[in-house]
């Protein structure tokens, strides 16, 4: 279990956040946070008062990695690639998460090493690393002001023989109670979204397509909600192109594998995080060594599915 909470001893009355900086070679920001989400615990009550004394018996409950043996396919001093499989978070989403990529970042790189993006836990593919707190906020920079060039590669419904930009403005869905609650939404007082598609082979028999995706924003399902919205969604989401019965049902963990197949089309989604582009020191430009082409062996036969493009 990746949060653990374990019991230390201080014989001597210590501020608590220099006791946190000591004990789990924090720095003092990180340690200061640690107090401030009650994850020091004195006397049987979580403490939140970073500058407060601390003496005797404590408890303190923070993230132990225990990696799954992914090596990064490359790294240097300041940062790491890794294939991350379809499946898996790269942050633990609760205390009680068993696994996440970050298991694997920190056992390789340390406590100060972090996932500089977001993957959604279905698409598999490249994802980015830091190993220090000044790559990470060189790269989040780079991120946030779209100096990375990202790509990816998708099996979609239906056959698409054109490129096409998609410029549909994005807007997450506030209304927890109705059957889009899942979804992000095109509307327009959402926000500005840009993704190019370009078809790069068609499969007649499954009435599949393969398409190479260029988002240059980077909002929250922004390739899925764009590529549903063109009626060619991807193959094997649970969210977009799948009944609102048949998503509750994957959300709520209570979808059979047999189900997961017939309703959404394949057992996982479809979306590979192909290549990362940028700058740091040098120009790097990486490509996923995954055949995920190959992965079209994973649809379902299209008159065995019920997924659909409404």
């Amino acid at each position: 279990m990746p949060f653990v909470k374990e019991k230390f001893k201080v014989k001597e009355k210590t501020i608590a956040f220099l006791y946190v900086m000591r004990t789990l070679n924090f720095t003092q920001a990180q340690a200061q946070r640690h107090i401030a989400k009650g994850r020091l615990i004195s006397h049987g009550k979580p403490m939140t008062h970073t500058g407060a004394t601390i003496e005797g018996d404590i408890e303190m409950i923070f993230f132990r990695p225990k990696g799954r043996d992914i090596h990064p396919t490359f790294q240097n001093n300041d940062f790491m690639i890794f294939e991350k499989p379809s499946g898996v978070l790269v942050h633990p989403n609760t205390m009680t998460t068993s696994y996440s990529m970050l298991d694997d970042i920190r056992s390789i790189a340390g406590d100060s090493a972090n996932a500089t993006h977001r993957i959604d836990m279905e698409t598999s593919g490249l994802l980015l690393a830091s190993k220090h707190k000044k790559a990470e906020h060189y790269l989040k920079n780079l991120f946030e002001q779209r100096m990375i060039k990202k790509s990816y590669l998708a099996w979609v419904d239906g056959k698409l023989t054109k490129p096409f930009v998609s410029t549909e403005p994005i807007k997450v869905n506030q209304n927890g109670y109705d059957e889009t609650k899942h979804k992000v939404l095109i509307a327009k007082d959402g926000k500005a979204s840009h993704t190019e598609f370009f078809p790069l082979k068609y499969d007649e028999t499954l009435d599949v397509s393969l398409v190479a995706c260029y988002p240059h924003t980077g909002r929250l399902h922004q390739i899925r909600i764009h590529l549903f919205h063109v009626k060619h969604p991807i193959l094997g989401d649970p969210i977009y192109g799948s009944s609102f019965a048949a998503s509750d049902a994957y959300l709520d963990m209570v979808q059979s594998e047999e189900e997961r197949l017939i309703q959404h089309g394949a057992p996982r989604l479809m979306l590979h995080a192909q290549s990362l582009e940028f700058t740091y020191g040098n120009r790097f430009y990486i490509e996923s060594k995954v055949d995920f082409v190959s992965q079209k062996s994973l649809i379902v036969p299209k008159h065995l599915r019920a997924f659909n493009r409404q």
